[in-house]
């Protein structure tokens, strides 16, 4: 109809330093996490500006192992009127876990958060998108750890993650009330091609990116996902060394243009967070905020 709004999309920011990165687990230990320079809080603190200046909110996926060692960045992601959701603790992969290691491993993130930001944290997007076909009962795990959504599947064929067979739309994994928010892809020629920013948004140009949104929006009629790194703006960022060509290629590639695209994208676009972009399918949950419990208890 001809004057309707704009539809709204959800942006997302996964909160990680350069260094925590899938592309680099291979030659950084997290043994050196701690001596290396870090640049995530400078970097958040822009991205909350560019933010501030289009007039939207997001939602910030972030790593509890990050939120220890910057609360003040955390609460001022909160203050500013973004939703803080959590990205696990130190950004190991859900499908290297058993179910107890997960469930120690997002609990603790959780609480960490809460107890950092003083909000619910009901969202969840696993470390590389490592929540597939292998390992489906994390969503069971998540949803008794007090998750209420979660955006870890990426419905395309990738060499590090994906499960080009789940759904393109939310969906409720079976035996769960919970929903997992898949990433946006555009489905032509017989497969599902990425359409929600990351690294694809890097590597190509972001006309192929704004023009497929676009169809989703008009054709699909439903909203799609945004999502990047601080790092991603950061181009004067320490390099990692002996890490191999394709690594670096992932990595560093168009890091230079990324903050000028990410702005064209923001203009372009309605954005807000996921739990208001997909409030019809999630609520916030009445529990009040609770100290860490055992994992065993």
């Amino acid at each position: 109809m001809s004057g309707a709004a704009p539809m709204t999309n959800a942006m997302t920011v996964d909160v990680e330093d350069y260094f925590q990165v899938q592309a680099f687990t291979h030659c950084v230990e997290k043994s050196s996490w701690e001596h290396r320079p870090s640049r995530v809080e400078a970097n958040v603190d822009r991205i909350l500006r560019l933010f501030d200046d289009a007039g939207i909110k997001a939602t910030f996926f972030t790593l509890g192992w990050i939120a220890v060692r910057h609360p003040e960045m955390v609460r001022r992601i909160v203050q500013a009127g973004h939703e803080l959701a959590s990205h696990g603790w130190d950004h190991t992969r859900a499908d290297a876990q058993d179910a107890d290691a997960f469930r120690a491993d997002i609990r603790h993130a959780r609480h960490v958060l809460e107890d950092t930001g003083g909000v619910p944290v009901i969202g969840y997007r696993a470390a590389t998108f490592s929540i597939g076909a292998s390992n489906g009962w994390a969503f069971r795990v998540l949803q008794e750890e007090g998750h209420f959504y979660s955006s870890s599947v990426n419905p395309i064929a990738h060499d590090l993650y994906g499960m080009p067979e789940a759904p393109r739309t939310p969906f409720q994994p079976d035996g769960c009330q919970m929903w997992e928010i898949p990433m946006t892809t555009l489905r032509l020629f017989g497969r599902n091609w990425p359409c929600s920013g990351g690294g694809y948004f890097r590597l190509l140009p972001s006309a192929l990116y704004k023009a497929g949104l676009a169809r989703i929006n008009a054709h699909e009629s439903r909203p799609g996902i945004f999502y990047f790194h601080p790092w991603e703006i950061d181009p004067g960022q320490p390099r990692i060394v002996g890490c191999g060509w394709k690594s670096r290629l992932r990595h560093y590639t168009n890091l230079g243009r990324m903050e000028a695209d990410l702005k064209t994208v923001l203009r372009r676009f309605a954005w807000d967070r996921m739990d208001r972009v997909f409030g019809d399918l999630i609520s916030m949950p009445a529990r009040p905020l609770q100290p860490p419990a055992s994992l065993h208890a």
